[in-house]
């Protein structure tokens, strides 16, 4: 006869892949009901919003229809109340068991806080999230700790208009095919392009106890945007740079990106407050340098990778944009703005150089239409490539 002991000991090795610890221990497990063959319970989660439930309630199915005798298995998921998530991570961040529901609450202060206990430890501050940036900062907060992420690449140039979000978003949807896990952090916070590129203007981001939750497109890219906190995408966000440089940090700290294996950060243009931010606060591992035919183009990017080495980040390669187009009818290409200074600009950085983009009427099209996911360009994979191999390189 099947016991409820039963049901918890093989749900033991089912492991939360946000919080490392067992459903049991993290007493999402509730309510077990068993009746004949017929096992039901409730799959209690921090958030509804979690990105990783469907696969969790998968793992609770499997293991118990796998008892003996199990013949029907139904889960109910239901979502932990403020409290009970508060005692759960705060008993993570002491190191103790997880909290049941029987638990001593977790003293707060007057704003919500939860507070200091006798040895310094802090529970994770409950969010309010807004685009205004005065919120109070933690060495390193709970979403950070539940968002373990691989590779941290920028993707950057000195000047506007050469083509970064376009790159960014061809890179994360080749890296997404390919079977990874891929997040966008969309860091031009005055002028946000990448919600256009996956048709998610009107998207918005999560708030929930852990911390923001990103929108999602439609093959599962996680996306950050400061458009997706506007009520209307098309309002300006007239900062200066030194707020813009907070909202940057907020967001690396308060957004849970649950385990990525790319994270890309779209850059904004110039060298000032919001790149200088990312550089040297957040854990980019190498740079993307995009540029495009012109000399006055190839000249600014040149003070972008001149900034790159000053400030000791890796280089990863060059990417031409716009480089050239091919008559459909002839097969010519046409260099529209001029020769490529691309390669003497790789050269001079020491550098390859990672690809040439041509220009594709096509392209424009599936990016004014939110389509970029499904569009298919035979540069770009090699492109991807070029780019991992030289992470590979600087990573050792």
């Amino acid at each position: 006869m099947i016991t409820t002991t039963d049901v918890l000991t093989s749900l033991r090795p089912v492991i939360d892949p946000e919080l490392g610890r067992s459903v049991v221990d993290l007493n999402m497990i509730r309510d077990v009901e068993i009746e004949d063959n017929t096992v039901r319970l409730t799959l209690a989660l921090t958030t509804l919003a979690c990105p990783l439930s469907d696969v969790l309630a998968e793992q609770v199915h499997g293991a118990i229809a796998r008892l003996p005798g199990v013949q029907h298995v139904g889960i109910e998921i239901a979502e932990m109340d403020q409290g009970e998530v508060l005692q759960l991570f705060a008993s993570l961040k002491i190191g103790g068991p997880a909290c049941n529901s029987g638990a001593t609450p977790v003293p707060t202060n007057g704003n919500g806080a939860v507070a200091r206990n006798g040895n310094g430890h802090t529970a994770p501050i409950p969010l309010s999230f807004s685009l205004d940036p005065n919120q109070a900062t933690l060495p390193k907060s709970l979403a950070q700790t539940l968002s373990p992420i691989e590779h941290v690449i920028g993707v950057t140039s000195g000047k506007g208009g050469v083509g970064k979000s376009l790159v960014t978003g061809l890179l994360a949807v080749s890296l997404r095919r390919q079977g990874y896990r891929v997040g966008v952090f969309d860091a031009d916070i005055t002028g946000a392009s990448i919600p256009q590129l996956f048709g998610m203007n009107h998207a918005r981001m999560k708030s929930s106890p852990e911390g923001v939750i990103p929108a999602e497109t439609e093959t599962g890219i996680k996306i950050v945007s400061a458009n997706f906190m506007l009520k209307n995408p098309g309002d300006p966000v007239a900062w200066r740079g030194s707020r813009i440089a907070q909202l940057i940090n907020d967001l690396w700290r308060d957004v849970v990106w649950g385990r990525l294996d790319y994270l890309l950060f779209d850059f904004p243009p110039g060298t000032s407050d919001a790149q200088l931010t990312v550089m040297m606060d957040l854990p980019v591992q190498g740079l993307v340098m995009v540029t495009t035919p012109q000399e006055l183009a190839s000249l600014i990017v040149g003070k972008a990778v001149k900034m790159s080495q000053d400030m000791g980040t890796p280089l990863l390669g060059v990417v031409e944009n716009m480089s050239y187009f091919t008559c459909p009818e002839t097969g010519t290409r046409h260099e529209i703005f001029g020769p490529s200074h691309a390669p003497e600009v790789a050269e001079k950085a020491g550098v390859p150089l990672l690809a040439r983009l041509p220009i594709q009427p096509d392209l424009a099209r599936a990016c004014d239409a939110g389509r970029l996911e499904a569009y298919e360009m035979a540069e770009v994979d090699p492109m991807s490539a070029a780019v991992m191999d030289a992470l590979a390189l600087v990573k050792g």
